[in-house]
C-alpha cells in the first residue's frame, strides 16, 4: 500500500449537506486517498449543538463548539453553515492560517466574495465553491477552467429546485400557487420561510456567482435585479400554455453590446459593453429543452462564441447530491497540497459595468383586462405603436362576465425594457384599460 501524506481536514456544520460529507470523509477514506494522493484525516466537526439530531449517525468525539481550534492547524476547511457570520470570519481565518477553503455558501460568496479571493490570493491559498450553485450540476468548475479560454455570451437557466417544482406543478397539474407550494413545504422543498426562494433572492446570489465567473468581473447581489414568482397565477400558467410557453423562474446572465442588445457571435470593440444580471419568471417555448426541466432539477445554458451552446443538467439541491460537489472541490484541494505550489486565483480584471435592467432588450406578452367594446383594441395598438413597441400577436379572449370585461393577451417583437415599462404604464393609466393583468418576458430565442 502506497504510504499517502495525512492532511487534516475540519468540516464547519453538519447540516443535511455537512452530514453527509462526513460521511463520505469517513466511509470513503481508502478510496479518497487513491484518488488524491493523501490520507484526508476528519479532524473533527463544528456545529452549534452536539446533541441535535443529525441525518446521519457521527462519531460524537469528533463534534465541537470550538471551530476556531478546530480550524487552527487544518489544511483544509470545508464551510458548510451558511449564512454570513460566523461563516465569514471563520472562512477568512483559515485563509489566514493557509488552509484551503471548501464552500457551498452562495449567500457569503454573493455578498462577499472579492473579499474572501482577495484573502487567498494574498496567502496563495483556494477557494473552491462548486458546491454553491446548482448542487451536484458541475458548472462552476467549467466556468473557471474549461471555458477560460473563451468568450462566454450568456448564461441562462434554472437554479432554484424549490421554484421549479412549485411551477412544475402549476403546470403539469393546473394546481393553484398555494397548493403547490404547499406540497413543496411538505416534501421539504420549501422551509418555514420560503422568502429566500419564492422572492427569488435564491436564484439572485447564484445568479452574481455565475455572472462573475463568466464575465470575470466582480458581481455582488446588489447587482442583480431581481424579482420572485409571487404573482404568478395558475390563469398566467394556462395563458403561457395557450401561447405555447411554459412559465420557469429564470437566472439571465448576458453580455450587452453598447446598444444593450445581447453581444453577437463575433467579439466586437469593448468600448461600451456591459453586462446584465437578473432574476425573474419568464416565458420559455414549450419546444426548448428548460420546458422539459421537471420537478426539483436544474439546467444552465451557457452559450459561448467558441464551444456554442452547452447545457448541464441535474439534481439542484439534495443532502447526498450536493455533498458530491464538496467532495469533488476536496480531492482538488488535496492534490494542490500534495502538488505544491500557490492557489489558482479568480480573475475579476474586465471589470464591466452592469446595466441596468431598463437597457435589455426582449420580446413580452402583455395581459390586459379590458371593456369589451368596439375601437378598444385600435386604441391599445396605438398606444403601443406611440412607445415604440411592436406587436407580434393579439389574443381577445370575448367576456363572460356581467361587468362586460375582455381579456387581450399581447405579444411583442424586441422592444427594450425602459420603452416597454414606460408603455405599460400608459396602459394603465388609459382609460380602455381596466387592469395590467401581467407583464412576463421571453427567454431562449
Amino acid at each position: 500500500m502506497i504510504d499517502h501524506r495525512r492532511l487534516r481536514v475540519a468540516l464547519l456544520g453538519a447540516g443535511s449537506v455537512g452530514s453527509q460529507v462526513a460521511h463520505l470523509l469517513l466511509t470513503h477514506a481508502e478510496e479518497l486517498a487513491e484518488r488524491s494522493g493523501a490520507e484526508l484525516e476528519l479532524a473533527g466537526i463544528a456545529v452549534r449543538d452536539v446533541d441535535a439530531p443529525r441525518d446521519v449517525d457521527l462519531p460524537r468525539e469528533l463534534l465541537t463548539t470550538d471551530a476556531e481550534s478546530l480550524i487552527v492547524g487544518s489544511d483544509i476547511v470545508i464551510e458548510l453553515m451558511g449564512g454570513i457570520e460566523p461563516a465569514r470570519t471563520h472562512i477568512l481565518a483559515a485563509l489566514n492560517s493557509g488552509a484551503d477553503v471548501v464552500t457551498g455558501n452562495k449567500a457569503l460568496l454573493a455578498t462577499h466574495g472579492a473579499e474572501i479571493f482577495d484573502a487567498a490570493d494574498q496567502v496563495g491559498a483556494s477557494v473552491s465553491y462548486e458546491a454553491a450553485v446548482a448542487g451536484a450540476i458541475p458548472i462552476i468548475r467549467p466556468l473557471k477552467d474549461s471555458l477560460a479560454g473563451d468568450r462566454i455570451k450568456r448564461i441562462f437557466g434554472i437554479v432554484n429546485g424549490s421554484t421549479n417544482f412549485i411551477l412544475d406543478k402549476m403546470d403539469r397539474e393546473g394546481l393553484s400557487a398555494d397548493e403547490a407550494q404547499r406540497i413543496a413545504t411538505e416534501l421539504g422543498y420549501l422551509e418555514a420561510d420560503p422568502t429566500l426562494d419564492l422572492e427569488g433572492y435564491d436564484a439572485a446570489q447564484k445568479a452574481a456567482i455565475l455572472a462573475s465567473l463568466a464575465f470575470h468581473t466582480h458581481v455582488s447581489i446588489d447587482d442583480v435585479h431581481r424579482e420572485g414568482i409571487e404573482s404568478i397565477t395558475a390563469d398566467m400558467i394556462e395563458g403561457a400554455r395557450r401561447a405555447g410557453f411554459v412559465i420557469k423562474l429564470l437566472a439571465v446572465c448576458e453580455r450587452l453590446a453598447a446598444d444593450g442588445g445581447a453581444e453577437g457571435a463575433d467579439p466586437a470593440d469593448a468600448d461600451g459593453e456591459s453586462i446584465s444580471v437578473r432574476v425573474y419568471p419568464a416565458l420559455i417555448s414549450r419546444d426548448h429543452p428548460l420546458a422539459s426541466v421537471h420537478g426539483g432539477n436544474n439546467a444552465v445554458f451557457v452559450e459561448a462564441a467558441a464551444a456554442g451552446d452547452l447545457m448541464f443538467y441535474g439534481a439542484g439541491a439534495g443532502g447526498l447530491q450536493t455533498a458530491s460537489a464538496v467532495m469533488g472541490d476536496v480531492v482538488s484541494a488535496a492534490r494542490r497540497h500534495i502538488a505544491g505550489g500557490v492557489g489558482v486565483g479568480e480573475s475579476p480584471r474586465q471589470n464591466l459595468p452592469t446595466a441596468p435592467i431598463g437597457r435589455i432588450m426582449t420580446r413580452y406578452q402583455v395581459t390586459l383586462e379590458v371593456d369589451d367594446e368596439p375601437g378598444v383594441l385600435a386604441r391599445i395598438a396605438g398606444i403601443l405603436s406611440e412607445g415604440g413597441v411592436s406587436v407580434a400577436t393579439v389574443e381577445q379572449t370575448p367576456s363572460t362576465d356581467a361587468e362586460g370585461r375582455a381579456h387581450i393577451v399581447i405579444g411583442t417583437h424586441r422592444a427594450r425594457e425602459q420603452a416597454l415599462s414606460d408603455t405599460v404604464a400608459r396602459l394603465q393609466a388609459s382609460d380602455v384599460v381596466e387592469r395590467v393583468v401581467s407583464v412576463l418576458r421571453v427567454e431562449g430565442e
